[in-house]
């Protein structure tokens, strides 16, 4: 929880640093090409707490009528001090509190990211275990290919083909039967129903994670098949299903449960590149957007809740593991409890199947006594 605090505070400050290091006048910004007046200037800039204030809020002037620049420190506990209070500020652009703003765009976020993680998640185990089991067959090469090549091609790219070959190519080539949406979410005015505009931007998100957890699944699927508790288990004659499913997928999941919630984090966070390319109105677009507009109050928010909701996940992704590693413990203490008792009923057996130590004594030892004298 500490070094959470801490990449918080050092995250804003780094924020803060940046913002002010960045050359360009905000309240030039606001006012955008037009002029504003002395007294709507000095206005702004004690909103803003750009120039000192006294009780009753009005600016202070030095000895040539000037306003007094606050210092970076004060602007800096006044931009902390909003910020824990969910103050994320306004936009320069828009006019708009900041937290108004991303209230609107975050549910199409949130939609998004989780239809790619429920894709990555179901494709990418279900790829990595087939190459896993399928070791060196066709069904593994085809994966390690497939994987190659998603690892290989830009994100952004690849949404760009999905655009020309689904709304262009498909279009025309079908006089119009067969097409998809490739731009926007939806709503009254799209001809496509709502969950059509999903499918592009959700294969073009849940990509690059996709070949990831397959690679990290089957890795860590093949290395746990070859552990003493997995002997043990086949020895026992349980078939491979049964292996795999009750026994190796549970230590196996654990790496993949981390990149996948890592990625998802991520994903909540807002994808730049996949909402900029489908004109996704979400987080991500919305960051680009005051990017290019130096709008700095909505991309210092926007970061701010990267690293929020990052942390929130990797907390999450922590508190998991006590339940996969109980259920892996488990497992294994449930096979090696097996494999005591499977050892004792054979020593038993044996020797049940021995002779007594007397007629052992009576018949070997006077035979071989007379074969050594």
């Amino acid at each position: 929880m500490c070094f959470s605090s801490s990449v918080f505070w050092a995250v804003t400050l780094i924020l803060f640093a940046l913002q002010n290091i960045v050359p360009g006048d905000p309240i030039k910004l606001i006012g955008g090409d037009k002029a504003l007046s002395p007294e709507v200037e000095l206005q702004l800039r004690v909103r803003y707490h750009l120039v000192q204030t006294d009780d009753d809020g009005n600016a202070i002037l030095d000895e040539n009528g000037d306003p007094v620049q606050t210092s970076l420190v004060d602007r800096y506990l006044y931009y902390m001090n909003g910020l824990l209070h969910g103050d994320l500020g306004n936009s320069y652009q828009r006019k708009l509190p900041v937290t108004e703003i991303f209230a609107q765009k975050y549910p199409y976020t949130v939609k998004l990211a989780a239809c790619a993680i429920v894709l990555e998640a179901i494709m990418g185990i279900g790829a990595g275990i087939i190459s896993a089991v399928k070791r060196y067959s066709f069904w593994d090469i085809l994966v390690t290919l497939t994987t190659s090549i998603l690892v290989a091609v830009p994100a952004f790219w690849l949404g760009m083909l999905l655009q020309l070959f689904f709304g262009v190519i498909l279009k025309d080539a079908t006089g119009g039967a067969i097409s998809m949406p490739i731009s926007g979410a939806g709503g009254s005015s799209s001809q496509y129903q709502d969950w059509m505009h999903y499918v592009l931007p959700t294969i073009t998100l849940a990509s690059v994670s996709t070949a990831y957890a397959a690679r990290i699944m089957r890795s860590q699927l093949l290395d746990v098949m070859n552990q003493d508790y997995i002997r043990t288990a086949k020895a026992k004659g349980l078939s491979n299903r049964a292996i795999i499913v009750k026994h190796a997928l549970k230590n196996a999941l654990i790496p993949v449960v981390t990149y996948i919630g890592v990625d998802f984090g991520g994903m909540l966070s807002g994808a730049i590149l996949t909402e900029t390319v489908f004109n996704w109105p979400g987080i991500g677009y919305e960051v680009y957007r005051a990017i290019s507009m130096r709008d700095w109050p909505i991309v210092m928010g926007g970061v701010t809740l990267i690293v929020v909701v990052v942390m929130v996940i990797n907390l999450l992704v922590d508190i998991s593991y006590a339940f996969l590693d109980r259920a892996s413990a488990l497992a294994v203490r449930r096979i090696s409890l097996r494999e005591v008792r499977l050892m004792q009923e054979t020593d038993s057996q044996s020797q049940e199947q021995l002779p007594p130590p007397s007629r052992i004594c009576s018949r070997q030892v006077p035979h071989a006594v007379g074969r050594r004298f």
